[in-house]
């Protein structure tokens, strides 16, 4: 069993940060599980500790390597969530949640569609990458100890391993851990066959030892008198994959030529087909046998180039060359993207994973993400989405996540063509914007110069690009209705005082120096800010008259009456009635969405709206996106005020009696009245019942939600 010395070393070669979280993490799963064992005998403490030196070895954050010592406590102990919350914090338990939730999924799956079905599944369920990378490591080393179940227990596991996790692991990346998963669980499932192609491997492990070196030796030996700076390797392809060809074949292993795979690892992506050129001019191509990955990457981001060719004693060598950062993408799948350092928290590297196709398309809309949590947020459900392929007039493949419309693949092929969409034909058939694409589809995209994205398209649209699009566009038009309406307001404030907003934009010295002392590098800017209401027309002119009549000034009538009308509200609502501070100050006008209905202790974000003060969104909220940046206001709870606000739970429940007792008792140990309720049962006996109901903060809500998920019965609770 890996020791706790060891295990804080191998976390400190990378992460020496927050070392001290990952000892008291160690030491609460040894208390924890003592006494326990596993059917091999072992300490059960052995798993956790194997399982958490998985995730060290793919250099994950402390938050994982946590989660990996204390993933089995909530299911196997006496200790519950809110004891993991009280004592490692609320990312961690959350974490442990959710791969005990996994734990608690029985699989039964025989067909791949199903194991496609989980991946939609786990989407939805996980809230975080790190629980499905924690989940996989996790069987990983369960299957690494099958031997110790019954001949039952082997084949049952080993069948949804073949099924589920090692699909899983393809889709994330992690090579190595897919084929060992496929090994061990071939070996439980085609005992004899994955004892017969072992005994021939190894039977012919000498000759194909010396191959790889011949192979090696002559291959780097000719990048380097052509100047590469290659790495040449070489490596038999594992057990399970060689059973499939054979299968697939309809051939004995004699009849399998590839059984080694070789790889080139070179510096830049020019130097890829640099190095297939000397490849190719050393030895003969097979017709047919050449994938550009680099060009055109896998669904899982994986990049590389392939080609078979016709090597030594005219034996087939297959042949993969690739950068170092594919490599890490290749060998370490998303984990190849976490970073580290002593003063930032571990998490993916925003500019290191935009080398992922899928994530590339993501920053498309959101530019760069800099925060970990919001890169985990980002991707979640993007990374398992799963793809439909159509075709275009000239016959190119397109791949979209499934659900995708022709909204989506205007805006794929070109900007132009999205922003002038006006309709599609889909196997030479009109069809509306909202219906979703399928395998094979052949798209055309109708134009029209007239038409522009809507927001209705908005509801169609599933890809990054598209959305991002289409908001760009909106918000664009805000911003010149703002300009429009924001030189309007100054003009007619500027004649009121016998200033001329005509004559002020030829006067490039007064021009310059209003723009100098608003802060603002354009006269378009000044306008669009009082458009949005976050510069009042008065200012402007108060500041214009002083300036050009060059003496005192007194404060014009309408800024007293303003003044006063202010202190008045503030004196009949009350103070910090809203509950919200911008710059410090509480007496602005305010206004809650009703998208995502903020709480007290929510990351919020505020937008300046004319007629309307404030207008307050969660910080996560799509709607947020679709907001001029130049809208935004910092904005902040205000720790003094006392308010409630309406928040609706979705809890998924299954059918039973008492359960619906249950849950309202659970709001009344709370002290919540529920206003609102709607229950609908479905086909499969479960019940989704919406509970609208008023809190007080994000603390109160985080706490029915734990209380609800303990019920017996409930199934899901989710915040809508």
């Amino acid at each position: 069993m890996l020791a706790l010395a060891e295990l804080v070393e191998r976390v400190r070669e990378y992460h020496p940060a927050h070392i001290d979280i990952v000892k008291r993490a160690y030491q609460f799963a040894a208390h924890a599980h003592r006494g326990q064992m596993r059917k091999s005998g072992e300490p059960y403490l052995a798993h956790p500790v194997a399982v958490a030196g998985t995730i060290a070895d793919l250099r994950l954050d402390t938050a994982s390597v946590c989660v990996a010592l204390l993933h089995d406590v909530v299911e196997d102990t006496a200790y519950g969530s809110a004891d993991l919350e009280r004592e490692f914090g609320a990312e961690i338990a959350l974490l442990v949640d959710g791969v005990t939730k996994l734990s608690k999924i029985d699989f039964l799956s025989k067909q791949d569609r199903q194991a496609e079905s989980f991946r939609k599944m786990v989407a939805a369920m996980a809230r975080d990458i790190r629980v499905l990378v924690v989940k996989l490591c996790d069987r990983l080393d369960n299957m690494r100890t099958l031997q110790f179940m019954s001949p039952e227990g082997q084949e049952r596991i080993a069948r949804e391993t073949m099924e589920i996790y090692a699909p899983l692991a393809s889709r994330l990346g992690f090579a190595d851990f897919k084929n060992e998963l496929e090994d061990l669980s071939f070996k439980y499932l085609e005992p004899q066959a994955s004892a017969s192609v072992g005994a021939e491997l190894a039977s012919t492990a000498a000759e194909r030892e010396a191959h790889i070196a011949q192979v090696c030796r002559q291959l780097a030996s000719r990048l380097a008198e052509q100047g590469f700076a290659a790495q040449v390797q070489g490596r038999p392809k594992h057990s399970y994959s060689i059973w499939r060809k054979m299968q697939e074949r309809e051939c004995e292993i004699e009849q399998i030529h590839d059984l080694v795979g070789f790889r080139v690892v070179v510096e830049s992506v020019a130097d890829c087909y640099g190095a297939l050129g000397v490849v190719h001019s050393l030895w003969t191509p097979v017709p047919g046998r050449f994938r550009d990955y680099v060009a055109l990457p896998k669904p899982n981001s994986y990049r590389s180039l392939h080609t078979t060719v016709f090597g030594p004693g005219h034996r087939r060598v297959e042949i993969q060359i690739r950068t170092h950062a594919m490599h890490r993408v290749a060998e370490l799948g998303i984990a190849a993207h976490w970073r580290y350092a002593a003063d930032i928290s571990g998490g993916p590297d925003p500019e290191e994973a935009a080398r992922f196709g899928w994530l590339q398309r993501l920053m498309e809309s959101q530019a760069e993400l800099k925060d970990p949590a919001e890169f985990i947020e980002s991707v979640k459900t993007d990374l398992f989405q799963d793809e439909v392929l159509v075709f275009t007039p000239k016959g190119e493949v397109r791949a979209f996540p499934r659900g995708a419309t022709a909204v989506d693949y205007a805006f794929a092929i070109h900007s132009d063509l999205g922003n002038h969409y006006a309709g599609a034909r889909v196997n030479g058939t009109v069809v509306s914007s909202s219906q979703q694409l399928h395998n094979g589809d052949l798209v055309e995209v109708l134009t029209d110069l007239a038409a522009h994205p809507e927001r209705e398209w908005l509801d169609h649209a599933v890809t990054a690009r598209a959305r991002s699009k289409i908001r760009a566009y909106l918000r664009l038009q805000q911003r010149r209705k703002s300009h429009r309406l924001g030189r309007e307001l100054l003009s007619r404030e500027m004649q009121e005082r016998g200033l001329s907003l005509p004559r002020l934009e030829k006067t490039q010295p007064e021009l310059d120096e209003l723009m100098g002392r608003f802060g603002v590098r354009r006269p378009e800017e000044l306008y669009v800010r009082i458009g949005y209401g976050k510069l009042k027309p008065q200012e402007v002119v108060e500041h214009l008259t002083r300036t050009q009549s060059r003496r005192g000034y007194r404060e014009p009538p309408r800024a007293i009456r303003e003044g006063r009308l202010e202190s008045f509200v503030r004196r009949v609502t009350g103070r910090g009635s809203h509950g919200i501070l911008l710059n410090g100050a509480d007496d602005v006008l305010v206004r809650y969405t009703k998208c995502c209905n903020a709480l007290p202790g929510d990351e919020i974000v505020g937008f300046m709206t004319r007629g309307r003060g404030i207008t307050v969104h969660r910080r996560s909220c799509q709607k947020a996106f679709e907001a001029d940046p130049e809208r935004r206001v910092e904005v902040t709870w205000d720790p003094k005020a006392k308010i409630s606000r309406p928040v609706k739970l979705h809890v998924t429940t299954a059918s039973g009696p008492g359960i619906l007792a249950a849950v309202e008792q659970t709001f009344q140990g709370q002290g919540i009245s529920i206003s609102e309720a709607t229950c609908r049962t479905g086909p499969d006996g479960r019940a989704t019942n919406t509970f609208t109901f008023l809190c007080s903060d994000l603390a109160q809500l985080r706490d029915v939600i734990r209380d609800l998920q303990k019920l017996g019965g409930v199934v899901a609770v989710e915040r809508a």
